[in-house]
């Protein structure tokens, strides 16, 4: 693999990332909702859907994870019920700001799931690695460091790309400090990964 070919793979890589999409809407939303912590963990999973995806190209597992369709729409519908379900919570959360502040210790864990998730209840993010990867690289001629540097890629860049929305949207929540802003704010992200929830769901039907 050459280093221009490195190169053109994260310069789409990191295009795909920024572009606003149902990755991208879960992030603000929890980041409006919960903070910067808990979004960086679901950044997290979501680049670890990615490299989910990219191994399985590499693989060749590819045709199989086509041929199993009704994996990924189960896959698909449990991302969406989990999205919905931290919907409710930040719909139903306390008014004051120590309330907010005041999660469970498997909050980390939590947000690293519904990142994961949804990368892999998105069906873009695989044909995009389905497309790309075999277009710019060589798949028949991936050694381990080949491999470790696309995983590194892969991590990297979409976290570099991911990074100004959580910084942006946990610092518009920092703004807001009233009860009734909380309230307004935490119905706004609540509304946004409802609505990203039901995109999944509709998406798998």
């Amino acid at each position: 693999m050459t280093l221009a070919a490195l190169l053109a793979y994260s310069g789409a890589l990191f295009i795909a990332a920024a572009i606003p999409g149902p990755g991208v809407t879960a992030i603000v939303a929890r980041a409006l909702g919960s903070g910067f912590r808990e979004t960086f963990f679901m950044g997290l999973g979501l680049v670890l859907g990615d490299t989910i995806y990219l191994t399985a190209v590499i693989l060749g597992l590819a045709v199989v994870a086509q041929a199993f369709t009704e994996v990924f729409i189960v896959i698909k519908i449990a991302g969406a019920l989990y999205l919905g379900y931290i919907a409710w919570k930040l719909w139903t959360a306390g008014l004051l700001a120590a309330d907010i502040s005041a999660r469970k210790p498997n909050g980390a864990g939590m947000s690293f799931l519904s990142g994961l998730l949804v990368t892999l209840g998105n069906p873009k993010a695989m044909l995009f690695y389905i497309a790309l990867v075999p277009t710019l690289i060589d798949i028949d001629h991936i050694g381990a460091r080949e491999y470790a540097m696309l995983i590194a890629a892969t991590v990297i860049v979409p976290l570099i790309a991911l990074v100004p929305y959580m910084l942006l949207a946990s610092r518009a929540r920092a703004f807001l400090k009233k009860p009734k802003a909380l309230r307004i704010l935490n119905r706004v992200a609540a509304s946004i990964l409802a609505s990203t929830a039901a995109f999944i769901a509709v998406r798998a039907a």
